[in-house]
């Protein structure tokens, strides 16, 4: 069974749309944003990151590619 008043608690306390955008407009404005030597630097971080990752993951991928068809290729034991 629902609860009817707690449906209506909620309705209640609805804020109308200009005081939505009120409000987000206030957060926003509290926003610290970065300084553009901050981003350089954050930029060059995350780059570096996903360089690492991908010759990380290539790597694996072709040392895992290289055993499988060790594996799997059955001409050396005949």
């Amino acid at each position: 069974m629902s609860d009817s008043k707690a449906v209506r608690k909620d309705q209640a306390e609805r804020t109308s749309v200009p005081t939505f955008y009120r409000q987000v407009i206030a957060e926003l404005r509290k926003v610290v944003y970065p300084t553009r030597d901050q981003l350089v630097t954050y930029f060059a971080v995350v780059m570096v990151f996903v360089i690492v990752m991908m010759a990380l993951v290539s790597a694996l991928d072709l040392g895992f590619g290289k055993l499988a068809f060790a594996v799997f290729d059955g001409r050396g034991s005949s």
